[in-house]
């Protein structure tokens, strides 16, 4: 069998790319590409609809049904306002540990895949990585990935999602919905609030709504459904609007996301908070022809659930060397698309979502090793 290369330089590599959402991921894919060329590889995109971001996925090994997918997405946090102490694109070592943005979530794991193609060439069943983009905004970048994957590759057996499990195995996670609320006002000067409307005032009632629903939603929480917090949560992430302190503000928006465990459908709960942003839009419409609210869902990506999880669980513990019980988590990922695709899925990943989406992220020198050790343990399961 072929050797593996070292994964650090990979990751350094990566962790360059500055792939944080709002930009372009396409220079990280195409170095891919290009490393893949090099180890006799070849691999197609999928890009989104104006071409400024792609999805990645390749076939290493024989075209041959029962393949193992390893997935990751190529997208990182912002480092916006967070107190680094060091350059963030740039991977430095402290003591046991690595520092960088994306080392735990996950360039690490692709870092690692990529290591040991020249490994997984050898297989006689075919390893499937497929890369994708936008998945830290709401899962948004993978589903036309998974629907060419459906379409073009022999069937697999499973897919392995390398989100930061420490490297156990995760057999649930829950759902995550975006919703994007924007007010339009009039303006007028502060002192003359029957003249104008403030957007500012309305999204501020209407997030007094969903901070309400927010705690509804922690009543009625299942305590044994395996998460932590058990219930749907509901939080505000952005928010913006106004222009002066004197000026009733013409422009107010916010992003929230709903993440529910399976079996709350999160369109259900927020339609009562819909039908008011579409009552609030039709009384403002009529005070000033131009105000108004605009309610967008941008995205709804489903829970992964346990069910039909037992052989892979059995898979990625042989690859691991852990013996304890299968969990869930809080988090949203892919798992739940490809799930809802056909694939079998489960998640397993080195370091800890812990060490995630934080200032000085950062991921322990001994989880990417045992991250090695789980693909050279891959690549001789499908020799």
């Amino acid at each position: 069998m072929s050797e593996a290369l070292p994964y650090r330089p990979i990751l350094e590599t990566l962790i360059g790319f500055d792939t944080t959402s709002r930009n372009s991921n396409l220079d990280l894919i195409a170095w891919v590409e290009n490393f893949l060329v090099d180890h006799g590889v070849s691999s197609k995109r999928v890009a989104n609809e104006d071409g400024s971001k792609a999805n990645l996925y390749a076939t290493v090994g024989p075209g041959a049904p029962g393949g193992i997918i390893l997935s990751g997405h190529t997208d990182v946090v912002p480092v916006d306002g967070q107190p680094w102490t060091s350059d963030p694109w740039q991977v430095v070592e402290d003591g046991d540990k690595l520092v960088g943005r994306g080392v735990a979530d996950m360039k690490g794991f692709i870092a690692l895949a990529l290591a040991h193609v020249p490994l997984f060439k050898t297989c006689t069943t075919p390893v499937h990585l497929a890369f994708s983009y936008d998945e830290e905004i709401g899962c948004l970048g993978a589903p036309s990935m998974i629907d060419a994957m459906r379409a073009e590759l022999p069937e697999p057996s499973m897919a392995i999602i390398g989100e930061p499990t420490s490297m156990r195995p995760v057999v649930g996670h829950k759902g995550i919905a975006v919703f994007d609320v924007e007010v339009t006002g009039h303006e007028a000067h502060s002192s003359l609030v029957d003249h104008g409307v403030s957007a500012n005032m309305v999204a501020a009632d209407l997030m007094a709504d969903l901070l309400r629903l927010s705690a509804e939603l922690k009543e009625r929480a299942d305590p044994e459904n395996g998460f932590d917090p058990p219930q749907a949560t509901l939080t505000i992430g952005l928010m913006q609007g106004g222009t002066a302190a004197n000026i009733l503000a013409r422009k107010a928006s916010f992003t929230f996301d709903l993440r529910c465990p399976p079996g709350e459908d999160p369109l259900a709960i927020i339609a009562p908070f819909k039908k008011r942003c579409e009552a609030l839009d039709r009384a403002l419409a009529s005070r000033f022809p131009e105000c108004g609210v605009r309610f967008h869902q941008h995205s709804n990506a489903p829970p992964l659930v346990p069910e039909g999880s037992d052989d892979a669980v059995s898979f990625v513990r042989k690859l691991t060397g852990d013996n304890g019980a299968a969990t869930q988590v809080a988090y949203a990922a892919e798992a739940g698309q490809f799930q809802r695709a056909g694939f079998t899925s489960i998640i397993c990943g080195p370091g800890s979502i812990e060490q995630a989406h934080q200032p000085d992220e950062w991921i322990a020198l001994e989880q990417l090793g045992r991250g090695a050790r789980f693909m050279q343990n891959l690549a001789r399961e499908l020799a």
